[in-house]
């Protein structure tokens, strides 16, 4: 298999609380600004597992939350760690940083800026492959100014293109089958026929940021089933009760043979801002390991706010 293929892969599968001093390595809470109340009784709210299902493959909202980003001024604060063999940080990153887009018109004003460990080789490009691709990913579809990409040239776009759709697919509008990647593309299809058989479905309602009443729905994988089995191990997405649009999205993902091994996690909450739905929080841990590659652990915390409305 080539090699470049293989990186591709597993960065798309890694790609997925105040701030201390570091993001909490391997812990398995989803959406810490959930407050639950109770469990949901599906007969009385006259719900089934399908209704929730049938809205995560439906929905087009989240993402255009992220495009409704280019209508704003906001400040991004991106805190990025990585880690040695022992979780112990070897590296570190932060970037606070003004946009605006005004006449639409991106403008990227750093404010704050440092490095120290292992960031950098001795090329000047960044030490690690999980940072270069997320930041072009991500930089492509909201322009969050994670690092200044060095893929994000005119000669990587081609090669790129087809990666990102991938990633859109997965973390985007999850449940679909992602074609292409080798070995577990029909692991994806979690909420398909051969999959479903896997995972059992948890609903409970409470409270999102203090004041959002929403309901909470978990796919798991059965303790029954083995871990090899699945590749997405929970996925958790958070609904608006008056309008069920989709409000915030965690998933687990673990996997391992003898081509790659991975155990990734991803928490991306959103909020509104002039009845607009806009991104206030991703933050990401994970490890990847492949062949001819070496091995990469790092976590990220991105917090957006101060978000202004700017004329067209």
């Amino acid at each position: 298999m080539n090699k470049s293929i293989l990186i591709t892969f597993c960065f798309l599968i890694s790609a997925f609380s105040s701030y201390s001093q570091q993001i909490p390595r391997f812990n398995p809470d989803t959406i810490r600004t959930i407050v639950i109340d109770s469990p949901v009784n599906i007969v009385s709210h006259k719900l089934r597992a399908q209704d929730f299902i049938d809205a995560v493959m439906a929905d087009t909202g989240f993402y255009k939350a992220f495009q409704n980003m280019k209508l704003y001024a906001f400040t991004a604060e991106n805190r990025i760690f990585s880690y040695d063999k022992k979780n112990k940080v070897n590296g570190k990153i932060y970037r606070r940083i003004l946009h605006s887009n005004e006449a639409s018109k991106h403008k990227v004003e750093y404010t704050a800026k440092s490095d120290s460990g292992n960031v950098f080789k001795k090329n000047g490009k960044y030490q690690l492959y999980t940072v270069e691709m997320f930041d072009y990913i991500f930089m492509n579809a909201y322009n969050s100014g994670i690092v200044k990409s060095e893929s994000t040239g005119t000669a990587n776009k081609g090669k790129n293109e087809g990666y990102r759709a991938k990633l859109k697919t997965l973390v985007f509008t999850p449940g679909r089958k992602v074609n292409g990647i080798p070995f577990i593309s029909s692991k994806t299809e979690i909420f398909g026929p051969d999959m479903r058989q896997f995972y059992t479905y948890e609903f409970a309602r409470g409270k999102y940021l203090d004041s959002i009443p929403v309901y909470r729905f978990k796919v798991i994988r059965k303790p029954s089933s083995s871990p090899d089995d699945v590749v997405i191990q929970e996925m958790t997405t958070i609904f608006d009760m008056n309008n069920f649009q989709i409000l915030g999205r965690y998933i687990d993902m673990k996997y391992s043979n003898m081509l790659f091994d991975f155990n990734v996690q991803m928490d991306i909450e959103l909020n509104r801002f002039n009845d607009q739905l806009l991104p206030v929080k991703i933050s990401y841990q994970g490890n990847w390991n492949i062949p001819f590659h070496k091995e990469e652990r790092a976590s990220f915390l991105i917090v957006h706010k101060d978000y202004k409305r700017e004329a067209p």
